[in-house]
């Protein structure tokens, strides 16, 4: 009794069916034979995903580093006693944005209490340093803040361009292979599958690369983005901390 296997393979010997093929060649032929529009929507949606990994690989390095850094400089900040320590450890952790914050509020109130520190008379004690405003040392470290987290946005706003656009750029070049496919069948006369499939094939190329640079592109800066926001408010809690230290000794 045939069976459906045998049934189909007959049909493809006798020419009813196309035998069916690997066609390892075809896709590579597919895109060098596409229209100048279609080759140039490929090549600009590669730039795209060349260029968002770069910065994902790149992002993701860095971010490692931060964490091993900022863990080590909080260990340091707590344990030191004086801020003079602190500050000498500062240029190995230059990864970490508390250190810019720390130097910065370091700056602000060492040059309050030299201002603040009168001369000291023979025989007599120097006085007890304070803070002349610990506001000014609020608004050092809140802009010190500002930048570390700019730099740590730096790039990442990128891969938030690349998942909102690289979609659009990939419909475009579907759009334009319907086109042409819609051209063919006018200047040729004829419906038949040889004469569409080549630019059907192209469209749906463009839509995948699209694709394929706006997913890993959107996934990372929402993953960047999250750890922007902890890392900030990491700031937050490190600029209390600061200023409880400082008023505590210096007021």
């Amino acid at each position: 009794m045939p069976t459906p296997g045998s049934f189909v393979l007959a049909l493809q010997l006798e020419g009813g069916l196309p035998p069916t093929r690997a066609a390892a060649g075809d896709f590579a032929a597919l895109v060098f034979s596409a229209s100048p529009i279609v080759k140039f929507v490929m090549a600009l949606l590669l730039l795209f995903s060349v260029i968002s990994w770069g910065i994902i690989v790149y992002k993701a390095w860095t971010f490692r580093g931060i964490e091993k850094q900022t863990v080590t400089f909080l260990e340091v900040f707590r344990k030191s006693t004086k801020f003079s320590e602190v500050q000498a450890v500062c240029p190995s952790l230059g990864l970490s944005p508390l250190v810019g914050m720390f130097q910065a509020g370091y700056a602000e109130l060492t040059a309050q209490l030299r201002k603040a520190q009168p001369a000291a008379s023979p025989g007599v004690p120097a006085p007890r340093p304070t803070l002349k405003s610990i506001t000014a040392v609020d608004r050092a470290l809140l802009r010190a803040s500002s930048i570390e987290v700019g730099k740590l946005e730096k790039r990442v706003t990128f891969l938030a361009t690349t998942a909102s656009i690289t979609p659009f750029i990939g419909l475009f070049g579907t759009v334009w292979g319907i086109m042409t496919a819609f051209m063919n069948i006018g200047a040729q006369g004829s419906t038949d599958l040889a004469v569409v499939s080549g630019p059907i094939a192209e469209a749906l190329i463009a839509t995948a690369l699209g694709l394929f640079a706006a997913i890993p592109a959107l996934y990372f800066y929402n993953h960047f983005t999250s750890k922007v926001k902890n890392y900030a408010s990491e700031m937050d809690d490190f600029a209390l901390e600061f200023l409880n230290i400082s008023e505590r000794n210096f007021t």
